[in-house]
């Protein structure tokens, strides 16, 4: 799996590469997302598993479905994916295109997991202790999660923070079975 996330991230900075130089980062993010999205279709993902088709017809089916959304150079990228059996992780190249341009934009998307909803006050708290600790402007995305009993889990970038009641009572268990 660390493989492909490499080979994500590579062809990611390739892209965003060409997409600076050219600055036309939002049409990147827009083919990316499109492509993404065709990677993702059922019968999509079903081709490009079928090794029997080969990776010439994969390619050629791939650039058809995206024929009109994407620039010479979005073109070039998924051939070039396509040439080297890669198709299939082009949602992965999509998540990591997206992270290395709010990195270079100075803003970082928060993931934060807790046992229910927070309030809009929280929200705000949390974006706040976040936005002063990395110097980047943070989005937050929360999601719920019961079986963490209250608290809360953050994803920032690299940054894990676990504030939850389940990651506390784990902690204690691991003291005292010490």
């Amino acid at each position: 799996m660390a493989v492909d996330t490499q080979v994500a991230e590579s062809y990611a900075r390739a892209a965003f590469e060409v997409a600076t130089s050219g600055a036309s980062i939002g049409k990147w993010s827009e083919m990316l997302a499109f492509a993404a999205q065709v990677s993702r279709d059922p019968d999509m993902a079903a081709l490009l598993a079928n090794a029997a088709i080969g990776q010439e017809r994969q390619t050629q089916a791939f650039l058809k479905v995206c024929e009109g959304y994407l620039s010479p150079e979005g073109i070039n990228l998924v051939r070039i994916m396509g040439e080297n059996g890669r198709l299939a992780a082009m949602a992965d190249v999509a998540r990591h295109f997206e992270v290395l341009r709010r990195e270079a934009e100075g803003r970082v998307e928060a993931r934060v997991v807790s046992a229910r909803p927070l309030s809009d006050a929280d929200q705000k708290k949390i974006s706040d202790a976040l936005t002063k600790r990395l110097g980047k402007t943070v989005t937050l995305v929360n999601d719920v999660d019961e079986s963490l009993i209250g608290g809360a889990i953050i994803h920032a970038g690299d940054l894990v923070i676990d504030g939850s009641i389940r990651g506390s009572l784990a902690q204690l268990a691991g003291a005292v079975g010490r």
